[in-house]
């Protein structure tokens, strides 16, 4: 039996195509005229806000067993490889930009090239690596393979010219260490002859408890996370103080900052600091504002365990010593 087809609902169905045809093209001619003429149409922001937390990027572990990293205090990127003290181990441990382990370098010791508790590193222009051994009260000076030179500023430590030497940093030929015990920050030039100090211990505006870490700017304003004091201090050039730091108004009220260790500026001039005992990294603008956070307590990808060391390489990347969970994590 032949089926017939009902020429009104062929019609209805013509009508119905046509309509969607017409709106289809309707709203394409809309959405093309808004977006090549019509200037307050919100765009798509950016997947990364160039002005919010990094990005987690790879973590470093180090070897196995003996060449596992145990205790990591500091990190620094010298030349193109990433060196990080391990007090525990009593040595520094090099990698490869691709996070393998490249060397080690130093024994348990107080005679040159040993180590009692490596803590602050920093390299200079010739690649040249300088440790900070708290312990045995010293800097010394190592090539690029490890290689101990020298002790800085000091033919050996008994001089006491350096004495509890924390965190350092070198920008622009000027080296920059925090004094934990005497609450100072002393400058030196790369010869080792001593150009400022800068505060003295106490709890006011400008004074220094167990100062850990220190930088600087291009201008030579100096940064130092005042750990006693629970608060980052920010003094010129010649080291005059200019501002207290830590998360609240003018620096003045309860601390975010519990322990603060690390810290380091990014390329916007941003102040990156570490909370040690919360857990975190704050980032403050030089007016004391804060930006963002990262971090939190655990052993996720995202997240640390007693936090300490912080660097910035020239390429904008974050490195975090996570110490409790035996890494170090990288952000971009």
């Amino acid at each position: 039996m032949e089926e017939r087809v009902n020429p009104k609902w062929t019609f209805r169905k013509k009508n119905v195509y046509n309509l969607m045809a017409v709106i289809f093209l309707a709203i394409s001619t809309a959405f093309g005229y808004m977006f090549y003429t019509d200037t307050d149409v919100t765009s798509i922001p950016n997947k990364v806000n160039p002005a919010g937390p990094p990005t987690f990027s790879r973590m470093l572990y180090g070897g196995f067993g003996e060449e596992a990293l145990v205790k990591g205090m500091d990190v620094s990127v010298i030349g193109d490889n990433i060196y990080v003290t391990d007090a525990k181990s009593k040595r520094v441990q090099v990698f490869n930009p691709d996070g393998t382990l490249r060397l080690r370098f130093g024994t348990e010791g107080n005679k040159p090239g040993e180590f009692n508790f490596p803590y602050g590193i920093a390299g200079d222009s010739k690649n040249n690596v300088y440790v900070v051994d708290l312990y045995n009260g010293c800097i010394s000076v190592h090539d690029s393979n490890g290689k101990f030179l020298r002790y800085f500023a000091e033919k050996d430590p008994k001089e006491m010219v350096i004495d509890s030497p924390g965190g350092l940093r070198i920008v622009d030929d000027k080296l920059y260490v925090t004094e934990i015990k005497r609450g100072k920050i002393y400058v030196f030039d790369l010869t080792g002859k001593k150009l400022l100090e800068v505060g003295k211990p106490g709890i006011m505006p400008g004074e220094l408890r167990s100062p850990n870490a220190v930088t600087a700017d291009a201008e030579g304003n100096i940064y130092v996370t005042d750990t006693g004091n629970q608060r980052i201090q920010i003094y010129d050039k010649t080291g005059k103080f200019i501002r207290s730091i830590n998360g609240s108004k003018d620096g003045k009220g309860t601390s975010s900052l519990v322990n603060p260790r690390g810290i380091a500026l990014d390329s916007r001039g941003n102040i990156l600091v570490v909370s040690n005992l919360t857990h975190f990294v704050f980032a403050f603008d030089k007016e004391g504002n804060e930006i963002y956070t990262f971090g939190g307590n655990g052993g996720a990808t995202y997240q640390f365990s007693l936090p300490n060391g912080l660097c910035i390489d020239k390429n904008g990347s974050i490195y975090v010593t996570d110490t409790a969970n035996q890494r170090v994590a990288i952000y971009d």
